[in-house]
């Protein structure tokens, strides 16, 4: 409600309420609602991107099981909706069992992609004006993993409940771990509950927008200039070493968030309420003058009774998969 006020002045200079439509023309709904994931890969370069398999699930088993065969795909490999939001839904998958049973639990089209093999993950929010040739970074955030640290006495479950930020988690954390749950973790013994940096499943998010560097800045615009018609959201990456990542190498874009990204590094603990509510203000209105530019330039809105219907099926796709992700 306190960012009420920034949203109704940035709908007035656009004159509408749905200003969002114009931040990326190539993706739908600018990438508020509703978008495809497989659509937003295929805009991106291959060689930044892990391969990905589209599953429609109008298809038999054993055609996803040839595509991953074609594609030289080896398990473990990582499967999520193509219409999804926060991380729910997202599975590393070990063995064909188990991809069989995702597949019969879920009756919407999904995406199966290798895993990358970086042990560690960022949050990149990049945006330019179209009538500009180089983009900004304006926020990175680490995304510390979900975990919890063994002492030789407590089994994990005992580990996980006695945490605040995994407690919340339970019910997911015992779907995966299940018999785990009852066996003591050694001393010291670190423990991944959720290898997802996602902050809806329990990663620490912590804001290293100091570390970003002409060179990293210089990298991801390079590449999100030969995204055709993205110019606002969030990049999900991938890498080895923060050294490297910051000389713009050894790194992978696992997604990109269009309109509806939020600039995550405003939930590191350290920062305020107020710091949170200065960033999303400060993002919606360069959200709303690069949409206000591609209207310009000639392209439409949205809509506004299409645009509050992709809206709410959005809020009915969430719901849906946090029941399936047993998250509250």
């Amino acid at each position: 409600m306190p960012l009420l006020p920034v949203w109704l002045y940035c709908a007035f200079k656009a004159r509408t309420l749905l200003f969002f439509h114009g931040a990326n023309p190539s993706i739908k709904y600018g990438g508020m609602a509703m978008e495809s994931k497989k659509e937003i890969y295929d805009l991106i370069p291959e060689n930044w991107i892990p391969k990905t398999i589209f599953a429609s699930s109008e298809s038999n088993f054993k055609e996803v099981l040839n595509s991953l065969k074609l594609q030289k795909l080896e398990f473990p490999i990582i499967v999520k909706p193509n219409i999804g939001l926060k991380g729910l839904g997202v599975v590393e998958i070990k063995n064909a069992d188990e991809l069989e049973n995702y597949y019969k639990n879920s009756d919407y089209d999904f995406l199966i992609q290798e895993k990358i093999n970086f042990k560690n993950e960022v949050g990149i929010f990049y945006h330019r004006f179209p009538d500009e040739k180089t983009g900004k970074i304006t926020g990175m955030v680490k995304k510390e993993f979900l975990y919890v640290k063994g002492n030789g006495k407590k089994t994990l479950k005992e580990l996980v409940i006695e945490n605040p930020r995994s407690a919340f988690q339970i019910k997911a954390v015992e779907n995966e771990m299940k018999n785990e749950m009852q066996k003591i973790v050694p001393e010291n013994v670190e423990i991944i509950l959720v290898p997802f940096g996602s902050h809806t499943r329990g990663a620490k998010f912590i804001d290293i927008s100091n570390e970003i560097t002409e060179n990293l800045v210089k990298k991801i615009d390079e590449i999100c200039t030969n995204v055709n018609g993205f110019y606002f959201g969030r990049l999900d990456v991938m890498y080895e070493n923060l050294e490297q990542l910051k000389d713009g190498k050894s790194f992978k874009i696992i997604e990109i968030n269009g309109a509806k990204s939020e600039p995550t590094h405003m939930y590191d603990p350290k920062h305020s309420l107020f710091f949170a509510w200065k960033e999303i203000a400060k993002h919606w209105k360069i959200m709303a003058k690069i949409s206000r530019k591609n209207h310009k330039a000639g392209f439409p809105y949205l809509n506004i009774k299409e645009g509050f219907l992709a809206l709410k099926n959005n809020q009915t796709i969430e719901k849906k998969l946090r029941k399936i992700s047993l998250v509250d």
